[in-house]
């Protein structure tokens, strides 16, 4: 459900409101059933084990309840409300990892009040992979939207620390997971990634930088040599019109801000968080917790109800090709 303050619980209901529209699987939210009753009066099922969802679902939003959020106030996150996030989504990601789930959504949650708390991990992607018992290096967060698909090598870092943060083996790295993730859950056979330059320009041969030269053409020839289609450097200010689009599967970014301007630019209200390379599929909207408007029916639930949607579809499809044949 994410911080029970912000509007996490207000966009979950929403979604369950417009399910039939949108062809939603049946879905269940994890966190405190008070933060939905505070911002919605809707049915609300409060369910002991995630069995009960299916059955719950058409008649009522299923809510495992996990941990007491203290005094819940929309709009006014607390430690309370940190603390039941991050039970939350410790309860969540164990019952995607059993297979008692089928996928995992997280909501929005305050890093700021997380690490009050003695959170460690930059975001809920690292955690998760944690859990999952995968590196950081394995784990890729790509943000997805109808007509774009980006990823960001380097993340929630400051901007003057990405230069000293990448590596070719780091680029090799997010780049091998972003194909075998297209494939998994996007049924991509042979997905083709364009690469984003560091420099203006992409560096200019050399003139407005080296890191093109030193650095991310030695990663393209590599996976080039493994048989993945990459192209690039490319210039990043011109890679992101539509004609340029249609030409790639997937945009590999350098740095936060330059995968995810063009990305929110075009899909603010559509754009799902998906994190590749993990045992199990997990998404989010791709968006923050929004505490000024939260409690005001003001969300928009459009980010959410595609993140449901394209864990639904990945899950699905996971199952269909990577079933264990019988013996």
């Amino acid at each position: 459900m994410g911080d029970p303050a912000g509007i996490g619980p207000e966009i979950i209901a929403k979604a369950w409101t417009n399910r039939a529209l949108h062809s939603l699987s049946p879905f269940f939210a994890v966190g405190d059933p008070r933060a939905i009753e505070a911002v919605w009066d809707g049915p609300v099922a409060r369910i002991g084990d995630p069995s009960a969802a299916a059955g719950a679902f058409a008649d009522a939003l299923p809510v495992l309840s996990v941990a007491d959020g203290g005094t819940i106030r929309p709009g006014e996150p607390d430690t309370d409300g940190a603390r039941c996030a991050l039970d939350s989504l410790e309860m969540a990601t164990g019952l995607a990892r059993s297979g008692a789930a089928g996928a995992l959504v997280t909501g929005p949650v305050s890093k700021v009040q997380l690490y009050g708390i003695g959170f460690t991990h930059p975001g809920q992607t690292e955690f998760v992979a944690e859990r999952c018992g995968v590196s950081k290096e394995n784990a890729v967060m790509m943000l997805a939207g109808p007509t774009l698909r980006v990823v960001p090598v380097t993340t929630h870092i400051p901007f003057a620390a990405v230069r000293d943060a990448l590596s070719v083996e780091l680029i090799v790295a997010k780049a091998r997971a972003t194909a075998r993730g297209l494939t998994r859950n996007f049924g991509i056979e042979a997905p083709r990634l364009a690469f984003a330059g560091l420099n203006p320009h992409a560096g200019e041969s050399g003139a407005m930088g080296r890191e093109e030269i030193e650095i991310v053409e030695p990663a393209i020839a590599q996976l080039r040599a493994e048989g993945i289609d990459a192209v690039g450097p490319m210039a990043a200010d011109t890679m992101f019109h539509a004609r340029a689009r249609a030409m790639y599967d997937a945009a590999i970014c350098l740095y936060h801000d330059q995968a995810l301007v063009p990305l929110k630019t075009l899909h603010f209200d559509e754009g799902v968080n998906m994190t590749l390379g993990l045992p199990i599929v997990r998404t989010s909207p791709d968006h923050g917790t929004a505490f000024g408007i939260a409690g005001q029916d003001l969300a928009e639930p459009g980010a959410m109800i595609a993140a449901i949607r394209l864990a639904a579809q990945a899950a699905e499809r996971r199952a269909l090709t990577e079933a264990v044949p019988a013996t």
